[in-house]
């Protein structure tokens, strides 16, 4: 009865690891579903780069202030200098302080209309200026049970739950796949929903694609949860009882061979 139990066990391993179990299934409407759009919001809070540029740069430099140039912390040779561009912050209000235009509201714009909005104000003193806006601090982190817990600085704004989960090092093996916690501020209102990574129809998912500083907490299985429960000492107490009954068990088989073999 014992190994029946461990060998059905044994068997529904996979099924706790496995992602994206029934993918091969997936109908054409799934698969629709499946395909989305995705633009990241700039919010409060958020560090942009903006930089102005034009076949004259005399005309857009006063939209440009100077680059900065630092060294990393106990760096002195001047080849290990640093450059960045201005960023600038977008305060509670939504708003940025650029350089000519004063305050301007960015928040809830995508990078691309904030370009486009930038862009319909400078023109004004620069009739062919283009305008590029990046969001430099968009961070996003993980920790739990996955090999290289951390937060994780995104250059592109674009992260899905999966790219995340490949940067971390993958789950380990005790970790619960079918429940991952997914913690979002959202305009400063918490809310949070649970991922279920064997699932394909997480692609479809509002939250498969995640945003400025979004934490994932993958918890721990069920096994893992039951081995905590032993202390040190009963753990070890509980590998002498199996060592005894697995010699028990030689024991009783080797007699049986042996009982039988002398009935022939």
């Amino acid at each position: 009865m014992l190994c029946v139990i461990l060998l059905s066990g044994s068997c529904r391993v996979p099924k706790d690891v496995t992602y994206f179990q029934g993918i091969d299934d997936l109908s054409r409407q799934q698969w629709e579903a499946a395909k989305q759009t995705y633009h990241t919001a700039i919010c409060a809070d958020d560090m942009l780069t903006i930089n102005v540029s034009s076949w004259d740069p005399s005309v857009v430099a006063p939209f440009n202030p100077p680059a900065y140039g630092y060294y990393p912390q106990g760096e002195k040779d001047m080849n290990m200098g640093v450059q960045n561009l201005y960023s600038y912050l977008v305060d509670r209000e939504g708003n940025i302080n650029f350089p000519v235009l004063g305050q301007v509201h960015l928040a809830g714009l995508t990078v691309h209309e904030a370009n486009r909005k930038l862009q319909d104000m400078i023109v004004k003193y620069a009739p062919d200026a283009l305008v590029n806006v990046q969001i430099v601090n968009f961070k996003v982190g993980i920790f739990g049970e996955v090999v290289r817990t951390n937060m994780y600085t995104i250059p592109n704004s674009r992260i899905s739950i999966l790219d995340l989960i490949a940067m971390a090092g993958d789950l380990t093996i005790n970790a619960n796949r079918k429940n991952i916690l997914l913690i979002r501020d959202n305009e400063g209102q918490k809310e949070h929903v649970r991922l279920d990574i064997t699932d394909p129809n997480i692609m479809s998912s509002p939250f498969y694609y995640l945003k400025q500083n979004d934490m994932v907490y993958v918890e721990p299985n069920r096994a893992k949860i039951r081995n905590a429960n032993y202390s040190s000492a009963q753990q070890y107490t509980l590998t002498i009882v199996s060592t005894i009954m697995t010699g028990v068990n030689v024991i009783s088989t080797i007699i049986l061979a042996i009982t039988s073999q002398a009935k022939k």
